[in-house]
């Protein structure tokens, strides 16, 4: 493996980076691990502490009307087009340090590289307030309000406590009739987020870097098996219409079929049995079923399969099966353009190349939709992540930092790239 040959100032720089995200792990809802949701109060801490870092830069940041901080860069002229970098700042429970939060961080260490230097471009920070779906069940709450996709009834879905997301805009201190005002209103020239692989790839090839060529499609159900609850102790066996043990068949199902196909990976991620006690045969189970592949066509094929033995298995069983959607997102390539780029940047800044695919989600695959979108991986030891053990190299920081200022001077010498203001 090679990594830049850094300065001085840019490994302090680095140092600097995983300081701050250690920084805004404090800020949770829980005492003894890291949990930030969607304008949970911890936020505002977030902000703060995000603020103050971009004061020496004479930077303010804004809080726009679903709670994404937007923090802007001038360019060479104060008309000059923006290219957005960013990533979300809320977590999922039991969270690492990293996930999310270390795209933020990095693009304001990019600012900070600059010192006071100006592209053809601006540059917009954004802290996307929600993308991991953990509070209502939706993800990308943050980014869907950059591309205008945050509709009434996304507003009226509830969290544990009944609180709706409008309500929780309103808690938070914002004002939910300025959300289309989140929404781009110019073409900026492009999106550039880095993240935290997620996974073992980069670790087994020893490399710190990759460019992302693409983010699988995702398909996230709600499901519900229903039966009957009764006494578990004067119940026969051959009598009972079980839910759980329905729901326990069909989750054996979801795993052997996904491991028939390549590529696919299928995950019964939360389930929850009522009425609940020892004593009483489950009536009612929930759960939520999370489908991912590259290729959209055998994505939709598992799920109709998938559901389909779901019926099945209640049909037998005297229970009735049912389902319904929360996300239905197609794979999404990144930019041809912004992708060459960062292949250039990681080679000059002394890394060895790789392109991979991304099997989790990310806020560039809601941004993709408006705006030409790049993603540079940084490795995940261990390939762990969603987990407090999650990790980063501090030598890998460095990498990206270098490769980071290389791309931003390669495409502010980029014709093509330049040339895409104000598309139709």
């Amino acid at each position: 493996m090679s990594v830049p040959i850094a300065s001085k100032d840019r490994k302090a720089r680095a140092r600097e980076v995983l300081a701050r995200c250690d920084a805004l792990a404090r800020f949770s809802e829980d005492a003894n691990s890291l949990r930030r949701t969607f304008l949970s109060p911890p936020m505002h801490n977030c902000h703060a502490e995000i603020a103050a870092w971009l004061k020496p830069l004479r930077i303010s940041p804004k809080i726009d009307g679903v709670g994404n901080l937007r923090a802007l860069y001038q360019g060479a002229k104060l008309d000059a087009p923006r290219l957005l970098i960013g990533s979300h700042l809320d977590t999922v429970p039991n969270a690492g340090k990293y996930d999310g939060i270390l795209g933020v961080v990095l693009a304001i260490a990019l600012l900070e590289e600059l010192e006071g230097r100006c592209h053809p471009f601006a540059i917009e920070i954004v802290g996307f307030s929600e993308e991991e779906g953990v509070r209502f069940g939706v993800p990308f709450i943050g980014s869907r309000a950059l591309v205008g996709r945050i509709e009434d009834d996304l507003l009226e879905q509830r969290d544990w406590n009944g609180i709706s997301v409008r309500e929780a805009i309103q808690q938070f201190g914002l004002d939910g009739r300025k959300i289309p005002e989140a929404k781009l209103t110019h073409d900026p020239l492009g999106y550039l987020e880095f993240h935290i692989e997620q996974g073992p790839v980069l670790d087994k090839l020893d490399r710190p870097l990759a460019a992302v060529e693409a983010i699988v499609g995702q398909t996230r159900l709600a499901l519900r098996f229903l039966g009957k609850a009764n006494h578990a102790g004067t119940t026969p066996m051959d009598a009972r219409y079980d839910a759980l043990a329905g729901a326990a068949e069909w989750m054996s199902f979801v795993e052997s079929h996904a491991k028939q196909i390549s590529g696919l990976v299928a995950t019964a991620g939360s389930i929850e049995a009522k009425p609940g006690a020892t004593n009483v045969i489950p009536g009612e189970v929930r759960l939520t079923l999370d489908v991912r592949h590259k290729s959209d066509e055998k994505r939709s094929r598992a799920v109709q399969q998938l559901t389909g033995r779901g019926t099945e298995i209640a049909k037998n069983r005297g229970l009735s099966f049912q389902w319904s959607g929360l996300l239905e997102q197609k794979a999404v390539p990144m930019d041809d353009l912004m992708t060459r780029e960062i292949e250039a940047a990681i080679r000059n800044s002394g890394c060895e190349l790789h392109r991979m695919t991304s099997g989790a989600g990310h806020d560039a695959m809601i941004l993709a939709e408006r705006v030409p979108s790049a993603m540079i991986f940084l490795r995940s030891p261990g390939g762990i992540s969603h987990d407090p053990a999650e990790k980063v190299l501090l030598e890998d920081v460095e990498a990206a930092i270098e490769a980071g200022m290389q791309l931003l001077d390669r495409l502010a010498d980029s014709k093509e790239f330049l040339g895409r203001v104000y598309r139709a």
